[in-house]
């Protein structure tokens, strides 16, 4: 019997990872690793840039939410510079941010996690794929996902200038002023768009929570871990991806701290571990406790699950009803249930799209002042934005030019990695016995990564922008037998 299995490559997210799963004799789960082999060294990148720079700089770290990175590092230029921009900048900049976020929430859910659930876990791999989702649902829901997610792309396109490499952030403000045919080419997309979300909702419960089988799934205990929750909040404590103060809840669902963006250092630490490239975040008055939940573990979530976990309520009609069916379904606040991050991602979207329909609405966006020229010196400054796979600090350091002397970024799956190891680790255990692992459990393993929509291209460091490389031999006992250092 093989002592050891691997998943490699793993299937369908964002970036490079492998899973290395260790057996023992009796053919149970000693250890499952989920390593991120890749290295990415764009904090050393930034250094000797000008800090302008940033907002095209780093949307090239990842092509599936480059909006994410080019709207923090825009909010980070704003404080950098000590400027507040116009409030039509401001609703601008959230509109096109809420239209990013539709648009990437459904290409999660129909191209990424979906087919776990619409084709089904264990069904044939060639079939676990966006062409499989398709043969399920029917060639018009297909049609219709495609037209809204280009439809969506196209009002980035417009308000942005790109919809990979988005132009338009600046400190203090936007480049572009919002013509009214502008205005209603946003409204006829956010209209389009929450009616999208309803629909999404609506497959949601009819393919899924009606499939008894599927909601056993989700509220089993090998994907279910109590942990920490943040996610960013309005002042009425209600889910905001724009700006607002970081609000942690513990495993109970009680407050346990709320911060501004500028506090985050004060709350939250990095750990490392030799066999990964990716750093692992933790609350830092906690304290790293190791790979362990509950309310003695620093351990926290970010995203969908923690959002809502999070937040007092969405600030959306639909979206608010959408959550009061989620937490009184799944047994009241906080939802422990990893699985359950894929039905949160949905309520998100609907809440997206109606924020975005409120705001193609307002009068404001029309305004033609959306910029506030900087006149301070730069120094310092920090960022947040909720990106679609949780909460995203950018942190720069220049001196008097501008020129950016150090920079740090943590991303939303550096923020999820301890859960997303612990998850991986505890769907292993418990769904592989007696050495079997064939496709289809390895898949559900695979599953308890996926609900996290990670990003491992945006999570992985390396200072100082080397790549250290360390080869370790071991025996069927898993003794070390030999080292091979390059660093």
């Amino acid at each position: 019997m093989s002592r050891h299995v691997t998943i490699d490559p793993i299937t369908r997210l964002e970036g490079h990872g492998k899973i290395d799963i260790l057996l023992n004799d009796s053919g149970g789960v000693d250890r499952a690793y989920f390593q991120v082999p890749e290295v990415r060294g764009f904090e050393r990148f930034a250094q000797g840039r000008p800090a302008e720079d940033m907002p095209q700089i780093t949307p090239r770290i990842c092509g599936v939410c480059p909006m994410a990175h080019h709207m923090a590092a825009t909010k980070t230029l704003d404080n950098l510079y000590h400027v507040d921009p116009p409030v039509s900048a401001r609703k601008i900049r959230e509109m096109v941010y809420s239209t990013f976020y539709v648009e990437d929430h459904a290409l999660h859910f129909f191209f990424l996690g979906g087919p776990d659930f619409v084709v089904g876990p264990t069904a044939p791999k060639a079939e676990r794929n966006i062409l499989g989702v398709l043969g399920k649902v029917g060639k018009e829901v297909g049609l219709e996902v495609i037209g809204v997610r280009k439809q969506l792309r196209e009002l980035i396109t417009l308000a942005s200038g790109k919809v990979i490499h988005p132009v338009f952030g600046l400190p203090g403000g936007v480049s572009k002023v919002l013509t009214k045919d502008d205005q209603q080419k946003f409204i006829a997309g956010a209209k389009h768009a929450v009616e999208f979300g309803k629909f999404c909702l609506k497959a949601f419960d009819d393919l899924v929570l009606k499939n008894k089988e599927y909601v056993d799934l989700i509220t089993s205990d090998g994907y279910t871990h109590k942990t920490y929750y943040m996610g960013l909040v309005d002042k009425n404590n209600k889910i905001n991806f724009y700006d607002g103060d970081l609000r942690v809840v513990d495993p109970d669902g009680k407050e346990y701290v709320k911060f501004p963006a500028g506090k985050y250092l004060d709350h939250i630490a990095e750990h490392v571990e030799p066999w990964s490239f990716m750093k692992f975040s933790y609350l830092k008055n906690v304290g790293w406790k190791g790979f362990s939940d509950g309310p003695q573990s620093g351990i926290m979530a970010v995203a969908p699950l923690a959002r809502l976990n999070a937040a007092a309520g969405m600030a959306t009609p639909i979206a608010q009803e959408a959550y009061e069916k989620y937490f009184s379904t799944l047994g009241g606040k906080p939802v422990h249930f990893t699985l359950a991050t894929h039905w949160a991602r949905l309520i998100e979207l609907v809440y997206a799209a109606e924020r975005m329909l409120e705001l193609a609405n307002d009068p404001d966006i029309l305004n033609p002042d959306v910029r506030t020229i900087p006149t301070a010196t730069p120094d310092e400054g920090i960022g947040v934005v909720e990106a679609p796979r949780g909460t995203l600090f950018h942190h720069y350091k220049t001196d008097a030019r501008g020129i950016i002397t150090q920079a740090n970024l943590i991303v939303a799956t550096q923020n999820n990695s301890a859960r997303i190891s612990l998850s991986v680790d505890k769907a292993a255990r418990t769904l592989i016995k007696n050495g079997k692992a064939d496709d289809g459990i390895l898949n559900m393993v695979e599953m308890a990564f996926r609900a996290y929509d990670p990003c491992n291209g945006c999570a992985t460091h390396a200072l100082p922008g080397k790549m250290p490389l360390v080869v370790r031999i071991y025996d069927a006992d898993h003794q070390l037998v030999q080292e091979i250092r390059r660093d």
